[in-house]
């Protein structure tokens, strides 16, 4: 007998009011914070915000869900693993 294999498709979802309030789902992992960069894993890429007295005031990592304080000037998600050359995301993101 075969099995069936289903795919569950991750949603992620962004709220932002008044660039200082972000609530976000298909959280994976906090890679790094500090007051003027979070940096998360999602379910749609590694997502780079940058502001400024930024604070992850809740964070759920079991339901995926994070809440970002301060001032919000830019979300920017990247999708790509290590390169040819294994070059780390770390290197590819602050070029």
């Amino acid at each position: 007998m075969m099995e069936e294999k289903t795919t569950v498709l991750e949603n992620q979802k962004l709220n932002l009011l008044n660039r200082e309030k972000l609530t976000l789902t298909g959280i994976h992992d906090v890679l790094s914070f500090d007051a003027n960069e979070v940096l998360l894993d999602t379910c749609q890429g590694i997502l780079m915000i940058r502001g400024d007295e930024l604070h992850v005031s809740r964070l759920t990592l079991e339901k995926g869900e994070a809440d970002i304080d301060g001032r919000i000037d830019s979300l920017t998600y990247s999708n790509q693993g290590p390169g040819k050359n294994g070059e780390s995301i770390w290197n590819r993101l602050f070029k």
